[in-house]
């Protein structure tokens, strides 16, 4: 074999190396995967990896991502969030070529992707939008200047029974109020389901009650943090699909698209009906890269075939910690199947 830089014996601790020709996009992430390899078979503490594509593609499709590791950054307590989806999130951001310009998220609800690609820079800015009013009366207090009022109503209401009522029982004149009513409400009911006839939480985590899931500062923290963010956010009011054309001949803007789903939206959503089929048309209309996250029926892996689009399954937990199967669906999924990938080697590393 011809010398080259990479055979000299004394660039990795292991001995002599081979030339193997590998896809540019994953030379960084194989350098440090053959780092960690040499270090632990060379008896040495393994060091961080340079860059932390170890935390980018910490996906499996069959194992559900714990949550516990994922930053908790929405006020909300969403029904159908997706923080479990984080790592994927990541990861495919991570694999293109060319950094997004923007990240549009339609239907927005506790906006935790959102968040993370603002807080993350993964995209040079962000925007959401969300139709119902009483969640947009949130993002908008946050990103409209009142953020103080709101988390120091937050950090000084006191939670009982009576005073939910009085707040959740009276018409809300304005919008910083709509605001905190709207908080209280996602937290003192179950599941955090804001859909009419969600009755609020009775035994709750532990026997807290109506305390199981209000944490004044916590909540209080979050809303603020995200204040101090607001430069790379922009929110809308109002309808999903307008968004999704607004910046569908932007080439580099990508789209994480996480519509109301098929079979629970109903009891879930205040605003669930849409036409899915579409939304997919919408989407197959776009010039940048998307995203969509569906719940696992016939329909939606029809819908998918219908336009040509690629997807896959993929495991997480619902609210009650039961094991689930999500769709994923793009127009290329191999960045999700790479991701996957290094996740088994990395696996194999750490045994």
């Amino acid at each position: 074999m011809p010398t080259s830089s990479t055979t000299y014996r004394g660039k990795w601790r292991c001995g002599s190396t081979t030339v193997v020709r590998v896809p540019k996009k994953l030379v960084a992430q194989l350098m440090d995967y053959m780092q960690v390899l040499d270090e632990k078979f060379a008896g040495l503490p393994v060091e961080k990896p340079r860059c932390d594509y170890f935390t980018a593609s910490d996906v499996s499709r069959e194992r559900p991502v714990n949550v516990a590791t994922i930053p908790q950054r929405s006020p909300f307590r969403y029904p159908g969030g997706k923080t479990w989806f984080i790592p994927y999130v990541r990861s495919w951001l991570h694999s293109k070529e060319t950094r997004s310009s923007v990240l549009v998220e339609p239907f927005a609800g506790g906006a935790i992707v959102s968040l993370t690609t603002g807080f993350e820079q993964l995209a040079d800015h962000v925007v959401m939008a969300e139709l119902d009013p009483n969640v947009a009366g949130v993002w908008r207090a946050i990103f409209g200047g009142q953020t103080e009022w709101l988390a120091t109503r937050i950090e000084q209401f006191s939670l009982t029974k009576r005073n939910v009522a009085a707040v959740l029982d009276q018409p809300c004149l304005t919008q910083r109020e709509l605001a905190f009513a709207t908080i209280l409400r996602n937290r003192v009911q179950r599941g955090g389901i804001m859909a009419p006839g969600a009755g609020l939480v009775k035994e709750g985590e532990n026997g807290r009650g109506l305390h199981s899931r209000w944490y004044p500062e916590t909540l209080a923290r979050r809303i603020r943090e995200i204040a101090m963010q607001r430069e790379r956010f922009t929110f809308f009011e109002g309808d999903g699909f307008e968004i999704i054309r607004r910046y569908a001949d932007v080439e580099d803007a990508t789209f994480f698209v996480d519509p109301p789903y098929t079979a629970a939206a109903r009891r879930l959503y205040s605003h669930w009906e849409i036409d899915h089929a579409e939304l997919f048309k919408t989407l197959a209309g776009v010039k940048g890269d998307f995203l969509l996250t569906y719940d696992n029926t016939r329909e939606i892996r029809d819908l998918a075939e219908e336009f040509g689009f690629e997807s896959e399954t993929v495991s997480m937990k619902n609210t009650h910690h039961a094991k689930m199967t999500e769709l994923i669906i793009g127009r290329d999924l191999s960045w999700l199947r790479e991701a996957a990938h290094s996740r088994e080697i990395q696996t194999q590393i750490a045994l």
